[in-house]
């Protein structure tokens, strides 16, 4: 069971694969590759060039929860948006980790690094920015400029990141991306649309203590479980959920 799906309106496992040099775009290799992906996750049945070099495969989304696979000039991407349990995002994930250098040609020498990340997506009709702020800066020195009378927070999305060991080859970051700007502040007309908290695991290539991708993979998903149980969920998550259930 996905535990992490019932904090938020959509969770997703993603991965990314950023190359050195560019991807290998051909019409064959491209659709040889997406043909292997399609083999092995039978329901992944939409495909589309989204631009001149980008090309996407996926499962239908409106069965709310699916995979999906991305190549583009710089960028393997593959992940599962609501999975059912994280044992099958893992599944999907290193399928394609694991078909990909056979397809297109990747090697460790040509890779820069590789993320593997969380995303929590909050729908929320109001100031993003506002709510954000009063969940995370409650009881920090900036709780007070949130508090000015009359004051309307216009942007407020936190980013940190964390080296996880010596060398800064093992990095993490945390994210938030809100979807407010400053007519709607203005107006007082708030869309719903998502607010989304990233938290990512990214290893740099080259000095990694792993021969394959899906090995570096099985250890960043590790390592980027173990931080968002113990850190991102209790003083990220259940702040900013709490505080948009307040808000009704």
């Amino acid at each position: 069971m996905n535990n992490y799906a019932s904090l938020c309106d959509d969770f997703g496992v993603s991965t990314y694969v950023h190359g050195k040099l560019e991807m290998p775009t051909g019409r064959e290799t491209v659709l040889h590759f997406f043909e292997a992906v399609q083999k092995a996750f039978p329901k992944m049945t939409e495909f589309e060039k989204r631009s001149d070099n980008e090309y996407m495969l996926e499962e239908d989304r409106e069965a709310g929860s699916y995979r999906w696979a991305s190549l583009d000039n710089r960028r393997l991407c593959a992940g599962f948006v609501n999975p059912p349990s994280l044992d099958d995002a893992d599944v999907h994930n290193e399928r394609i980790l694991e078909i990909a250098p056979y397809h297109l040609d990747i090697s460790g020498m040509q890779t820069e690094s590789m993320d593997v990340l969380y995303y929590f997506d909050f729908l929320y009709q109001g100031n993003h920015d506002e709510v954000v702020a009063e969940a995370l800066t409650t009881g920090t020195p900036l709780e007070g400029l949130i508090q000015i009378p009359a004051a309307r927070v216009l942007h407020y999305q936190p980013t940190m990141m964390l080296a996880l060991d010596d060398g800064c080859q093992l990095q993490a970051r945390l994210s938030i991306e809100t979807r407010t700007n400053a007519y709607q502040v203005r107006t007082g007309q708030f869309p719903e649309a998502p607010i989304t908290v990233y938290f990512t695991v990214r290893q740099f290539w080259g000095k990694q203590p792993f021969k394959t991708f899906a090995e570096s993979y099985h250890n960043q998903r590790r390592v980027l479980d173990e931080l968002v149980g113990t850190y991102v969920v209790p003083q990220v998550i259940n702040p900013l959920a709490k505080a948009i259930s307040t808000k009704g």
